[in-house]
């Protein structure tokens, strides 16, 4: 007696094949966009030499992305500013500078005062798509 093949079994009880996790997961679009980032970084090496020095420089990346690194999407703070919610006071101090130097160089502001940008409400890589509403017939 031999076993079926899991092909088989699947077909069996009307499981079809999917290729919906074909190369790369994207279980965790954070994790993955993390790892692109990380990868992408110039200071990455092609090998480490150590687990040890792995550590090391991931410890060392991840401290700067997160305290020092402006993101665009959040409004230039920082991750942790937005973590730890410093975000009001950062962009209350911002609009202050900005307004002491749109009040000492008027002629470099032609528009209209200088804001500092805005804080999204959610910030997301993939943003879900809204279910549409069931229609009554």
């Amino acid at each position: 007696m031999t076993s079926k093949s899991v092909a088989v079994l699947l077909a069996n009880l009307k499981i079809g094949r999917t290729r919906s996790r074909p190369h790369v997961s994207n279980d965790n679009p954070y994790s993955e966009v993390g790892f692109r980032t990380l990868k992408r970084c110039t200071a990455f090496p092609e090998r480490f030499g150590s687990r040890e020095d792995a550590i090391e420089f991931c410890t060392a990346f991840f401290e700067h992305y997160n305290h020092f690194h402006r993101h665009s999407g959040i409004g230039l703070h920082t991750q942790a500013s937005v973590h730890f919610g410093t975000v009001t006071e950062i962009r209350e101090a911002r609009a202050r500078v900005l307004g002491a130097a749109y009040a000492a160089h008027l002629e470099r502001f032609v528009n209209r005062p200088p804001i500092p940008p805005l804080v999204p409400e959610a910030a997301w890589i993939i943003k879900p798509v809204p279910k549409e509403p069931a229609q009554i017939s």
